[in-house]
């Protein structure tokens, strides 16, 4: 069962759960898959890869969306937003500690050459797609700066 398949059943199954929360989330994803699908001609079914793409894109929307509430002393928007992040988490891998993420830039490292910051967007390039939806961008790039200073 493709991961779109699987959204449109657990929206089925959180309808009759009356979980609204979930159902929420699970919604929103699913707007989002179809805007895709629509986006180009001929496409029946979207890949995984572009499904885990959306969803990765929607809790960290999320997730910067629950700290600018919790920022502006909206807690219980706050905890809204984070719900619907965890939901959308239960799709995604599991998420690099910072141990293993510095192990996995290490080895792309010693795989592409480099040996200094100059080549950090050849590292970028090859971490970047070997741990796509297990590392946010934003860590890669701290791991791999720490790694060629």
């Amino acid at each position: 069962m493709s991961l779109e398949q699987n959204i449109s059943r657990q929206i089925m199954e959180a309808m009759k759960a009356k979980d609204a929360v979930r159902l929420s989330a699970l919604r929103n994803a699913k707007k989002y898959i179809l805007e895709a699908k629509t986006a180009g001609p001929g496409i029946t079914e979207l890949p995984d890869a572009d499904v885990l793409k959306i969803l990765a894109k929607l809790a960290k929307q999320g997730t910067d969306s629950a700290a600018i509430f919790t920022g502006q002393g909206r807690d219980d928007l706050a905890s809204e937003e984070l719900a619907q992040v965890a939901v959308f988490q239960e799709f995604l891998p599991r998420q690099l500690t910072a141990e293993e993420l510095r192990a996995e830039v290490a080895a792309v490292i010693a795989e592409v050459g480099a040996t200094s910051m100059r080549e950090m967007g050849k590292v970028m390039g090859a971490a970047s797609k070997r741990l796509a939806g297990r590392a946010d961008g934003k860590d890669i790039s701290a791991a791999v700066k720490e790694l060629l200073s």
